[in-house]
């Protein structure tokens, strides 16, 4: 692993949280950095995409109380655990006396300096973390490009003869491919307010359908099937954890140290976040019922021009942040695998990269254009690692092995988490897989 400027690692005492007074927050030198306000906007863009379209059907499989209580829940729990990376990511800055590391390279020191079963482990976590990270939000991109090209289907079909969704997923590769061009976050930051206020407009037009003529809540479950939930899960997470992306952001902003704390830039936005898929998913599946479909705008009446314009915004909103979860997986192959092997013409293959990451989720997407079980089997099988059982893990390390406070109670509290995280990983990417093969059939 190559470590960022800074210099090498000091002596310490594995475990102790007593380190030399070098603040990583002050050596930090982004050529771009963001303010509170934009980690905020695209921290929001982030969240508030294709997941809380999808709260309906995720209720739909939860029931009301279940679903209430739970979105709660998982959100304390998904705050919770980037509290915690982001802490311990500071912690191993401040030992190793280097201003930043990413997530790949966290988990790799965090094994190397924990317990000795965790260490033979630490020269693989960086290419592990990597592949969920990737797949993650190669899966979100892939997610986004169905979203676009289903609702701009269902708006032109009205007008015109069909076609199939392929070919308008054909349709948006070439501007997507150009919009993945944008090269830093600073750039992004007025897509992402533009694609936001679209969002909450669009969010409040959707609202009013939803309230009119609202079915009485006796008429729907209050509580749904074991089996059911993880499907639930699965939509849940992928909507509320956008780790990558979040990670991503706290690295490139101007001042760090505002992004914890009790009323920081996370617990603010996961607020709003959080209070907005309730909203959403209660009465969204009230007015729906079991016909709520993976997003809830392909609900909406075909011929109602209101809401065909609450398709094509949404279609513009998530076809803008395209590039904000593009931007992770570019970040790491880029920076990670493919720059240092480049002798000539950087920028040249940086962008055959973006063009490459890009016609990759266009493919997975023609291949499999099942909007809610993607969203579903994302969620489970790389969030349940990437936002609950790996935070867990990092935490354990770095406070090996002799900081878990009182009782080892904090010990205690990460190896629930991790359990936790690996039994919705297992069940809800089993759940989902096997749900995509049936529906197929």
């Amino acid at each position: 692993m190559q470590l960022p400027t800074g210099g090498k690692a000091p002596a310490q005492v594995p475990g102790s949280l007593e380190s030399p007074e070098y603040d990583p927050h002050k050596h930090r030198n982004r050529p771009h950095p963001t303010t509170n306000a934009e980690t905020l906007i695209h921290l929001l863009k982030g969240s508030l995409g294709t997941g809380i379209l999808a709260m309906p059907n995720a209720f739909c499989n939860s029931g009301l109380v279940t679903g209430t209580v739970a979105t709660v829940l998982i959100g304390i729990l998904c705050t919770y655990c980037l509290h915690i990376l982001v802490k311990a990511q500071y912690e191993l800055c401040k030992r190793l006396k280097v201003p930043i590391l990413n997530y790949p390279q966290s988990m790799k020191v965090a094994l190397e300096q924990g317990p000795a079963i965790f260490r033979p482990l630490a020269k693989y976590a960086p290419v592990f973390v990597d592949s969920f990270l990737i797949v993650y939000q190669l899966g979100i991109c892939c997610v986004y490009i169905v979203f676009v090209a289903t609702n701009i289907k269902q708006v032109a079909d009205y007008y015109t003869t069909p076609i199939d969704v392929k070919y308008h997923m054909l349709i948006l590769l070439l501007p997507l491919i150009l919009m993945n061009y944008v090269r830093n976050l600073k750039l992004l930051a007025p897509f992402s307010t533009l694609a936001n206020i679209i969002t909450f407009v669009g969010l409040g037009m959707i609202l009013a359908y939803v309230f009119d003529d609202l079915p009485p809540i006796s008429e729907r479950e209050l509580f749904g099937s074991v089996r059911n939930f993880s499907l639930y899960f699965g939509t849940t997470l992928f909507a509320l954890e956008a780790v990558g992306v979040i990670i991503a952001l706290e690295n490139n902003m101007k001042t760090p140290q505002n992004f914890r704390g009790w009323c920081g830039v996370l617990n603010i936005g996961m607020f709003v976040i959080v209070l907005l898929y309730i909203i959403v998913g209660f009465f969204g599946y009230i007015k729906y019922g079991p016909e709520a479909d993976g997003s809830i705008t392909l609900n909406l009446p075909q011929g109602d021009a209101m809401a065909q314009a609450i398709k094509v915004m949404f279609a513009i909103a998530i076809f803008i942040t395209y590039a904000l979860q593009a931007y992770v997986p570019v970040e790491i192959l880029w920076t990670t695998y493919i720059e240092h092997r480049m002798k000539k013409n950087k920028l040249l293959w940086e962008y055959v990269c973006r063009t490459g990451v890009t016609i990759l989720t266009f493919i997975l997407a023609i291949a499999v254009p099942r909007l809610g079980l993607f969203i579903s089997l994302f969620g489970a099988l790389c969030l349940s690692a990437l936002g609950i059982a790996f935070p867990a893990i990092i935490e354990i390390c770095v406070l090996y092995p002799d900081n878990f406070g009182r009782f080892k109670l904090v010990l205690l509290k990460d190896i629930g988490i991790i359990i936790f995280g690996c039994i919705g990983l297992i069940v809800g990417t089993y759940v989902s897989l096997v749900d995509i093969v049936h529906s197929f059939q």
